[in-house]
């Protein structure tokens, strides 16, 4: 069962709907459902547009108000009927091959409970920020998320692209949809969630490199730093969560993996506050030298990812590396600090932002 759902997404709804159904996957073995949350923009329009041309290949929804994309995919999951379920975002749109890639894992490792799909920008040629995200996913994803998966324990399947073993969403379905944090109930961060709850039953979570979705991220600025706040924050809350099951006998296999990859996350967390103490102070009393030096380290931290992508890609595109690098060095360098003190507030943050 593929689940899509939708909030003020207009026309991309539509491609997002055709492109899944141009999948290779036996469409007698396919149910897909797409959910519109209460948009306010045309998006329901658009999903009976492809309805009309899909026919059965897809079933609409429509949310009575705008009640967040963790309630739209809980509706998903109880109306869906399959054995695996496929999330994906109303942004984004997949490869022919996408799904009978994707859920290849749950065949080859009867202990994977969730897959992450491979996740590039859509909207490359729109802006700069795009070049440059684009170039940080391949990282995340062929590098990260690949190397994570060799632990068995990859931290968070995207939103954007994401395969789930019916039984191990249904283990956790009503923990998810009922998570408070802070004594507020948690409306983000929805895949890291899932991926938690996942992690914690003792299951597997991999990463599928040739299962590839393209989504579209934002072009300007306040969209950027909106975006990684989002991830920032669902990310403290979910370290604390996976704090409480980690050192457990949660797993039969191996757990050290999954413990190594914890505590990496929780000392950027705990050390975060003392290094921008040492980082300002390095700036009030040698700001040329701080300055040199950090141009110095980006230099030489960002041309792992240049090649990594150069051999993987492009050369041409692969440079935006460097620029990525001085624009989160210099201008999202408090997005962590910000995240952690504003841990408790929600909010999807972008969706209603035209064109950013």
């Amino acid at each position: 069962t593929i689940i899509v759902p939708a909030y003020n997404e207009g026309k991309q709804v539509y491609a997002t709907l055709k492109s899944l159904a141009a999948s290779d996957y036996p469409s007698e073995k396919i149910l897909r459902i797409s959910i519109d949350d209460g948009s306010k923009d045309d998006t329901w329009a658009w999903m009976q547009e492809a309805k009309e041309e899909l026919g059965d290949q897809v079933d609409i929804y429509q949310q009575p108000k705008n009640m967040g994309k963790r309630h739209a995919l809980y509706r998903g999951f109880n109306l869906g009927t399959g054995d695996v379920f496929v999330t994906v975002d109303s942004d984004s749109e997949v490869d022919q091959n996408t799904l009978r890639n994707l859920v290849s894992p749950f065949i080859t490792n009867t202990q994977c409970g969730a897959v992450a799909g491979n996740i590039r920008v859509l909207n490359l040629k729109k802006a700069l920020l795009p070049k440059m995200l684009d170039v940080s996913f391949v990282l995340s994803f062929e590098f990260i998320r690949s190397a994570e998966s060799t632990l068995n324990s990859v931290l968070c399947t995207p939103g954007a692209l994401a395969a789930y073993k019916r039984e191990a969403v249904f283990n956790c379905l009503d923990a998810w949809i009922n998570q408070t944090f802070m004594g507020k109930a948690s409306d983000i961060g929805e895949d890291r969630a899932m991926t938690n709850m996942i992690l914690k039953q003792g299951y597997h979570v991999l990463f599928q490199r040739n299962a590839y979705a393209y989504t579209n991220v934002p072009e300007g600025f306040r969209g950027l730093h909106k975006m990684f706040t989002r991830w920032g924050r669902s990310n403290v809350r979910e370290n604390i969560q996976m704090a409480k099951y980690v050192f457990t006998d949660f797993r039969e296999d191996s757990k050290a993996g999954a413990r190594l990859l914890f505590i990496s996350q929780f000392l950027k967390i705990v050390l975060c506050y003392p290094l921008l103490i040492v980082m300002l102070y390095f700036v009030a009393t040698h700001p040329l030298l701080f300055l040199s030096s950090t141009l110095f380290s980006i230099l030489v931290l960002s041309t792992f990812p240049v090649i990594f992508y150069a051999r993987r890609y492009t050369l041409s595109e692969s440079f935006w590396a460097y620029s990525y690098s001085i624009l989160y060095t210099f201008g999202l360098f408090w997005i962590t600090p910000y995240a952690i003190a504003t841990a408790n507030k929600s909010g999807w943050l972008t969706r209603s932002l035209p064109n950013t």
